[in-house]
C-alpha cells in the first residue's frame, strides 16, 4: 500500500498543508474554469486512476478485475458521460499486458504452449495482412474494427491463461461475472418497469437505434449494455450458466443463490425482444445435458426442451404477453420469418459481390464502422446481423473458414480437457462455461455477440479456464491429498 503523508503535528505544518489545499483547489477551480467540467471530471479521476493501475502494476489479477468491470460498463457509460470510456477494455488489456511483462520470472510460460493460444495468434495474423488487402479503403476503420475482432482475443486468451493462478481465482471472477449480469438484468428491469431516463431515452430517439428497439410501441430493452441483441445473449449466457452451477454440488443456499441468477438472467433475455439469442440457453442446455453422462438428466433435459418448443410451437399460451409473443414468432414463422428472408437475401447479394473477392471487403468494410468511415459503400450500407457474415464480408471466403476452422480446433480442445476433469465441482463450472461458449457460437449467427463486450472477453476466460482445467484439477486434488 502507498505510504501515507504524515500528520501535521505542527502550527506551521498545519499552516502549510491548509496552504497547500487551498492552492490546488483554487488550481482545480482554474482548470475547471478554463477547461469546463470534463477537465475538472478528468483531474477528479486522476487519483482513483492512479491507485488502479498502481494495484494492476503489483498484481495484474486485478487487472483481469479491471478488464471484466470495463467490458461491462465501458459502453453504458458512454450514453452519460461524452468520452471514450468503451476504449477502458483495451487500456485495462494493455495495462495487465505490461505488468505481467515487467516481471516475466513469476509466470509459467508453458501455459501459453497450447492450441487456443495458436488459434489466436494466427487469426490475429490474418486481419494484420488485411492492411494490404486492395479492397480496403479505411486504415482508420480497420484500427477500430480488428479490436473486438482479433485484438481482444489475441490478448485475453494469453493473460487469463497466465493469471488464473487457481480455483479460487477462477471463482472470484464467475462471481463478478454473475454480480455484474445481475446488476444488467436489475438495470433492464427499470428500464421496462419504471421507463428510460434522459441519457437513455436521447439514445434511443437516434433513429437507427429507435427503428430496432421500439418496435409496435414495445421497448426491446438494452439494459447498460451496447444494444438489446447484446443485452439479450449475455443474459442468455448468464441464465444459461447460472442454471447449470444450481444443477451441480453445493449447499441449498448456493444452488438457490445460482438458480435465481439463472431465472433472472432468462427474464432479462425475455424482455430484450432477442429472439436469436433464444439459442444461447437452447444449444447450450442441449450440449450440457449430452455432456452430463447422465442418462436420467440428459432424458429429463431433452423433455424439457421438448416440452419449450412444444408450448411455443403448438400452444397459445402465454401468447398475451409480448415477450412471449415475440419468441414464439421465432419458432412458429421459422424460413418463413420476413426478417429471416431479408438477411438470406443479403446474403445471397453478399455471396455475388465477394465471388471476385476471396480476401473480402477489409477489416471495417462492413456494418458500423464502415458506415462511419466509408459510407456510400456496398457494404456499408448492407445490413449484416451476423457475425459470421461480417467476418465473411471483411475477410472474405479464406478468413470465414479460418475462422470457423480456429473456433472449431479451440472448442475441441476445450472438450478434450474438460472430458479429463476428476473434480466434479469444477467439472461442473466448466460444463456451465463450455455449455455458454458452445451457445454463444450458435446464437452469433443470428447477432455480432462473439465480438461485442462483455461476451468476448468472457469467451476468452471460459476458454482459457477449459484450457487451464487439468492444471486447476490437479491443484484441487493436491488439496484433497494433502
Amino acid at each position: 500500500m502507498l505510504d501515507l503523508p504524515p500528520r501535521p503535528t505542527t502550527t506551521a505544518s498545519r499552516a502549510a498543508w491548509g496552504v497547500a489545499l487551498a492552492l490546488g483547489a483554487a488550481l482545480l477551480g482554474l482548470l475547471v474554469a478554463k477547461g469546463g467540467v470534463l477537465v475538472g471530471g478528468a483531474l477528479l479521476l486522476a487519483a482513483p486512476a492512479f491507485f488502479v493501475a498502481r494495484a494492476v502494476v503489483l498484481d495484474p489479477r486485478w487487472g483481469l478485475v479491471a478488464t471484466l468491470a470495463a467490458a461491462f460498463l465501458g459502453v453504458g457509460i458512454t450514453r452519460y458521460v461524452p468520452a471514450p470510456t468503451g476504449l477502458l477494455v483495451d487500456a485495462f488489456l494493455a495495462l495487465t499486458l505490461l505488468a505481467v511483462v515487467l516481471r516475466p520470472r513469476e509466470w509459467e510460460w508453458d501455459r501459453l504452449k497450447n492450441g487456443a493460444v495458436l488459434a489466436v495468434t494466427v487469426w490475429m495474423a490474418y486481419p494484420a495482412f488485411q492492411l494490404v488487402n486492395p479492397e480496403a479503403r479505411s486504415v482508420a476503420a480497420w484500427v477500430y474494427a480488428m479490436r473486438g475482432v482479433a485484438l481482444y482475443p489475441f490478448l485475453a486468451v494469453p493473460l487469463f491463461l497466465l493469471l488464473l493462478r487457481d480455483r479460487a481465482d477462477l471463482d472470484k471472477l464467475l462471481w463478478l461475472w454473475l454480480a455484474f449480469s445481475v446488476l444488467g438484468a436489475l438495470w433492464g428491469a427499470k428500464q421496462k418497469l419504471i421507463g428510460l431516463d434522459a441519457a437513455e431515452q436521447a439514445w434511443l430517439n437516434v433513429p437507427g437505434n429507435l427503428s430496432t428497439h421500439l418496435l409496435f410501441g414495445k421497448l426491446r430493452v438494452f439494459s447498460f449494455y451496447s444494444d438489446s441483441g447484446q443485452f439479450g445473449a449475455a443474459m442468455g449466457h448468464v441464465g444459461l450458466v447460472g442454471v447449470i452451477l444450481a444443477l451441480g454440488p453445493g449447499s441449498r443456499g448456493r444452488k438457490l443463490v445460482f438458480a435465481a441468477i439463472g431465472l433472472l438472467g432468462i427474464y432479462g433475455l425475455l424482455i430484450s425482444g432477442t429472439r436469436g439469442a433464444m439459442a444461447v440457453p437452447l444449444v447450450g442446455f442441449f450440449v450440457y445435458f449430452v455432456l452430463s453422462g447422465n442418462w436420467r438428466l440428459l432424458t429429463l433435459g431433452m423433455l424439457a426442451l421438448a416440452m419449450v418448443y412444444g408450448v411455443l410451437r403448438f400452444t397459445s399460451v402465454g401468447h398475451q404477453i409480448y415477450e412471449v409473443r415475440r419468441m414464439r414468432t421465432a419458432i412458429v414463422e421459422g424460413a418463413d420469418n420476413p426478417s429471416l428472408q431479408v438477411r438470406l437475401e443479403n446474403q445471397r447479394r453478399l455471396k455475388a459481390y465477394l465471388a471476385s473477392r476471396p480476401l473480402g471487403g477489409g477489416v471495417g468494410s462492413a456494418g458500423y464502422w464502415g458506415q462511419r468511415f466509408t459510407p456510400g459503400t456496398f457494404l456499408a450500407d448492407l445490413a449484416l446481423d451476423s457475425w459470421y457474415v461480417k467476418i465473411w464480408a471483411e475477410h472474405g471466403i479464406v478468413g470465414l473458414w479460418l475462422y470457423l476452422a480456429g473456433l472449431g480446433a479451440v472448442l475441441v480442445g476445450a472438450l478434450r480437457r474438460l472430458l479429463r476433469v476428476r473434480d466434479d465441482g469444477l467439472r461442473q463450472r466448466l460444463a456451465a462455461l463450455f455449455a455458454g461458449v458452445c451457445g454463444i457460437a450458435a446464437a452469433s449467427y443470428g447477432n455480432q455477440v462473439l465480438g461485442q463486450m462483455p461476451t468476448g472477453i468472457l469467451v476468452a476466460m471460459s476458454l482459457a479456464a477449459l484450457y487451464l482445467a487439468p492444471r486447476l484439477d490437479a491443484t484441487r486434488l493436491g488439496e484433497e491429498s494433502a
